[in-house]
């Protein structure tokens, strides 16, 4: 039987943990033996998995923590190795060859010099045709013995686009360059934009234009054609089949014809071809300056000049239309931090720390909670009052965002309470949060509310006692947490009557580590 690594438990949570002893509260590393009680600096070994509908790639992180009061902040990560990039195999149709992929990630580990066992934490990103049902299935199979504490991210289009700006480093540069940045992360099937600004993805969009909708032998004969790689085709005369011959004079009018959609979808145009709209969200809304713009994905190694191979796909031609572009476009062109491992380079970290005192859980068995997604909305705490109908539109428009707004999980709120708690501004957030979790609460998940002050208790008693909520309510306070955070929730411990909570952040590198064999997408 074919052997496949597995992501191992770092943190065995609290003594509330099903496969945990009784630690009188504190919690272990399972692969060390050591308490976080005890440990001023902690070293962690990760991995971070990113398996798409194109390209498929693992990088191994040594992250460093250190205590800060109750908190292990991250003040170090060193990616160590980089695997090789995969163009992600296919049994048959979209379904992934599981066995393939399988015996890639094998290897990788061999090559990083990693044991399974070794590794403490991880984050497995599944993106593009990855995520649909079967794929999905298949690929959880892969780690599903030895899963432990591995963060598994979905990651829809909205999501996807918010981690490309994030690991590429735009949304750093919007802050260190005190201006509005641009993303644009152009990969086999879909390129995201991601308008960032002070430190915040603020708008995003994305759009069907890529570098493998059209795959190709090396003799120009065409092997592959998606759906929309058809319709580019078709807008400009060709009718793009299997078996038949792509000219380079025809590669280039296709990757035209791309980066044409591309450059409208990055100035906030609708875009159709053939009566079939291009655009995989809504499009652009913002209309103010943009100081730089920077490319990411797969084809960003070809507009840097850092890959000059061909790999079977439209990837130079693509990249060679988009630089002749840029100039036009009226930004600066700037180089991102990373290129192809833009989505990859969250690399899940773990912290810990240990909630307030004046928290309100009901029922007692509504935790502990796991993996459980982190929001972090713009919240109207500012004011005297509070706008019940501003907090539900912020708490749903952040759901969107991050593609979480089925309601399929339990998600946090991050909740940065400001001023007084008086009766009128605690019945305002309440009756606007679960408005806008509306959707989350019908699928019978509990309403949990995490924030940084000390007013989890009054939440909590509020909306059971005066809202009168059906719902399980987890409302906890004394944490600092943020948007892609996920955080374990334990179950609330006698002694103090907190309850400790685990927090996986996903890291965001500072520094680019070159692909050793990049792919065209």
């Amino acid at each position: 039987m074919l052997y496949h690594p597995f992501i191992r438990s770092a943190l065995i949570g609290s003594p509330v943990n099903d496969n945990s002893e009784d630690h009188g509260g504190r919690v272990y590393f399972s692969s060390a033996g050591r308490t976080l009680e005890n440990d001023d600096e902690v070293v962690l070994l990760s991995v971070g998995v990113d398996i798409g509908s194109s390209t498929s790639h693992l990088v191994f992180s040594r992250i460093v923590l250190e205590r800060l009061d109750s908190r292990y902040v991250v003040t170090e990560r060193e990616a160590f190795y980089a695997s090789d990039i995969l163009l992600t195999p296919y049994s048959e149709g979209e379904t992934i060859d599981a066995e393939a992929l399988g015996a890639f990630i094998a290897k990788e580990y061999a090559d990083a010099k990693v044991e399974p066992d070794e590794i403490d934490t991880g984050a497995l990103i599944l993106t593009g045709v990855a995520v649909r049902r079967a794929n999905a299935r298949a690929i959880g199979e892969l780690f599903a013995k030895e899963a432990g504490k591995l963060v598994a991210v979905s990651a829809g289009d909205s999501l996807e686009t918010v981690m490309a700006a994030h690991g590429s480093g735009a949304v750093a540069r919007s802050i260190r360059d005190q201006c509005t940045v641009m993303n644009v992360d152009v990969g086999g099937g879909t390129s995201k934009i991601a308008v960032c600004a002070e430190g915040r993805v603020i708008d995003v969009c994305a759009i069907d234009a890529g570098a493998r909708l059209v795959t190709l032998a090396p003799d120009g004969l065409i092997l592959r054609v998606e759906p929309a790689g058809r319709l580019y085709g078709e807008s400009i005369g060709l009718d793009l089949k299997v078996g038949t011959r792509l000219t380079l004079a025809e590669g280039r009018q296709l990757a035209a014809a791309m980066a044409d959609r591309l450059f409208g979808a990055m100035r906030g145009e609708a875009s159709e071809l053939q009566g079939v709209d291009l655009l995989r969200t809504d499009p652009l809304h913002f209309q103010g300056a943009i100081g730089a713009i920077q490319f990411s994905g797969g084809v960003s190694e070809f507009i840097y000049g850092n890959e000059s191979g061909k790999f079977g796909d439209l990837g130079p031609l693509l990249a060679a239309e988009i630089k002749a572009r840029v100039a036009n476009f009226g930004a600066r062109l700037e180089e991102p931090i990373e290129g192809i491992r833009a989505t990859v380079v969250g690399a899940s970290q773990y912290t810990v720390q240990l909630s307030g005192s004046t928290i309100y859980v009901s029922p007692l068995d509504a935790v502990p909670l796991r993996n459980v997604p982190v929001i972090a909305p713009a919240l109207p705490l500012d004011g005297d009052g509070i706008d019940a109908g501003a907090v539900a539109r912020a708490v749903k428009d952040e759901l969107k965002r991050l593609d979480l707004a089925s309601g399929e999980q339990p998600v946090a709120i991050f909740v940065p309470w400001q001023g007084s708690a008086t009766f009128q501004r605690l019945d305002a957030f309440c009756k606007g949060a679960a408005e806008g979790l509306a959707d989350v609460l019908a699928r019978g998940h509990p309403i949990v509310l995490a924030g940084d002050g000390d007013v989890g208790g009054l939440l909590g008693i509020h909306l059971r006692e005066e809202m009168k909520l059906a719902s399980p309510i987890v409302s906890i306070d004394g944490l600092e947490l943020k948007a892609f955070d996920y955080i374990d929730i334990g179950a609330i411990l006698d002694t103090s009557g907190a309850v400790p909570v685990v927090i996986k952040s996903l890291v965001f590198p500072g520094s680019a580590l070159p692909a050793r064999a990049p792919s065209g997408a």
